[in-house]
């Protein structure tokens, strides 16, 4: 009974203040709270009496339930609050977090508004007036069967629910790479921003020995465009971290794969390697993006790359899919080298043949790197991917058991759907610039290839929820799941996704080992 009466008198001792909606504490957040990346979920609010306003004394229990009605309001606030609560932080992480809060808000002091900047006026905004969050349904909440099944019937005139960059591993934050709104965040600010992150990929690389587990960290929220290249060879494993031992690494391992050229090639028309060579010249044609592939040098690099590749690897050999990997590689590489505003429209008739070599060689020897680890996905009947597939089915179905029950009942199978996306991973759902983009976070992730890109289908699938639901007829389903709607995504839907999956890891971690008894 003491114990009742304590907590009957606790609205009694903090009358002071009547408790009212959970209010956000970014200080404590993982990552921490980054006013530029996040501009565009600030609500502006009405600016507080500066004049002190005496509390008036609760007279009734009616007066104080009205008060204090919102207290335990079930929402956004306390999914996020139990989605914080979840993580386990690193202690260090957490200091460097407070501490950078405390100095952000000294800085701050006398500032009007967050919204502020160089070029802008100095006055709030009204709420009418605040850019909406990008299209779509992906909230990162506690479970995504939750956040949508609890409103199932919003209308088409409803804003779009806020979108948090929360989960994410150590402190890092979601890199948005779409345009933003001038009137939100001062482009200056954003130019001064990635700066300072391109200097601290620099100043990485350059180091005497390159800490990977600090590059993967950095990397996991995109990488800086002219430090990509060799970041990708650094993460595959291709270079060595000691700067020292990575111009001869690279003039040993370009001259071994010429070698192999000259000791392989010409037998692709053998009888023996016949069939393989054939289906190679086949497929090349019908990769996207066509302005790349259709250029002939870029075909008879790609020709070598495959059939080297499969005659080295008798055990797999050529399988359809495979010839995909290769582009992001060769893109990324050859980008080093030329300006191209598109990386579909990249034109490689300018590139000295010396430089077009290497960056051969650089490619086939990262592809190579990245089906070491995959490689049960490509051969006899692709156990890999009928494995992960299973997987899928079995993840989706903790994680939103409408959908799956959805896609049961019209007899939509996995497998007519996903089998793409595992053997491909997802480069025919999304552009080339995005699946670039996915990558970064592939490599610094421990088995991303093979193990995180299972939580980002699971993400991507259900990130469709509504348009899935809608659809009645199991032709119409299977087509709008073939034939997603992503043309036009960018770094920024590529970040929220990416998001989302790194939450489903860690809520649903036992998933992928459900088959594996």
């Amino acid at each position: 009974m003491a114990s009742d009466g304590a907590r009957k008198q606790f609205w009694k001792r903090s009358n002071s203040k009547l408790p009212g909606s959970i209010q956000h504490v970014y200080g404590a957040q993982h990552p921490p709270f980054d006013p530029l990346l996040h501009g565009t979920l600030l609500r502006s609010t009405a600016k507080m009496p500066t004049t002190p306003v005496k509390a008036k004394r609760v007279s009734t229990f009616q007066e104080f339930e009205s008060n204090t009605s919102d207290a335990w309001d079930a929402g956004e606030d306390d999914d996020e609050l139990l989605a914080m609560a979840a993580e386990s932080l690193n202690s260090e992480v957490v200091m460097e977090t407070a501490n950078r809060v405390l100095r952000n808000h000294s800085q701050r002091q006398g500032r009007p508004t967050l919204q502020e900047g160089p070029g802008l006026q100095q006055k709030p905004r009204p709420e009418a007036e605040l850019p909406s969050p990008p299209s779509g349904d992906l909230r990162l909440v506690k479970s995504v069967s939750e956040s949508h099944t609890s409103c199932p019937a919003e209308s088409a005139s409803d804003a779009a629910p806020l979108q948090r960059s929360q989960s994410l591993p150590h402190s890092a934050t979601v890199t948005l790479g779409g345009t933003s709104d001038p009137s939100t965040l001062s482009s200056s600010a954003l130019s001064e921003r990635e700066a300072s992150r391109l200097d601290k990929f620099k100043q990485l690389l350059a180091g005497p020995n390159t800490d990977l587990e600090e590059l993967r960290r950095l990397s996991w929220s995109g990488i800086p465009k002219p430090v990509r290249p060799m970041t990708w060879k650094l993460l595959s494993g291709y270079l060595p971290a000691n700067v020292d031992r990575r111009p001869a690494t690279l003039q040993r391992k370009q001259k071994e794969y010429f070698a192999f050229i000259e000791h392989y090639y010409d037998s692709r028309n053998d009888e023996v390697h016949q069939d393989t060579y054939r289906q190679i010249h086949i497929d090349i044609p019908r990769m996207s993006p066509e302005a790349l592939i259709l250029q002939p040098k870029v075909t008879e690099i790609f020709e070598r790359i495959l059939f080297i590749w499969a005659i080295r690897h008798p055990a797999s050999g050529y399988v359809q899919g495979i010839n995909d990997l290769v582009t992001p590689f060769f893109v990324v590489f050859i980008c080093e080298y030329i300006e191209a505003e598109e990386v579909d429209t990249v034109d490689v008739s300018g590139v000295p043949a010396e430089v077009l070599r290497n960056i051969e060689a650089d490619t086939y020897w990262c592809m190579s790197k990245l089906l070491d680890g995959i490689q049960d996905n490509y051969t006899f009947a692709q156990p890999g991917i009928q494995m992960k597939v299973k997987m899928l089915e079995e993840l989706v179905s903790r994680i939103d058991e409408q959908v799956h029950r959805h896609l049961d009942q019209h007899e939509v199978r996995y497998l007519q759907f996903a089998f793409r996306w595992m053997n491909n991973l997802l480069m025919r759902e999304v552009p080339l610039r995005c699946t670039i983009r996915l990558w970064d976070t592939y490599q610094s992730e421990p088995d991303g290839f093979s193990h995180f890109h299972l939580y980002v289908c699971a993400a991507f699938l259900v990130r469709w929820r509504k348009e899935i639901l809608e659809e009645k007829d199991f032709q119409e389903l299977l087509l709008f799941l073939q034939n997603l709607p992503t043309a036009h995504w960018d770094d920024e839907d590529i970040s929220l996704l990416l998001a989302e999956a790194y939450r489903l890891k860690f809520a649903f971690a036992d998933a992928p080992n459900h088959y594996k008894k």
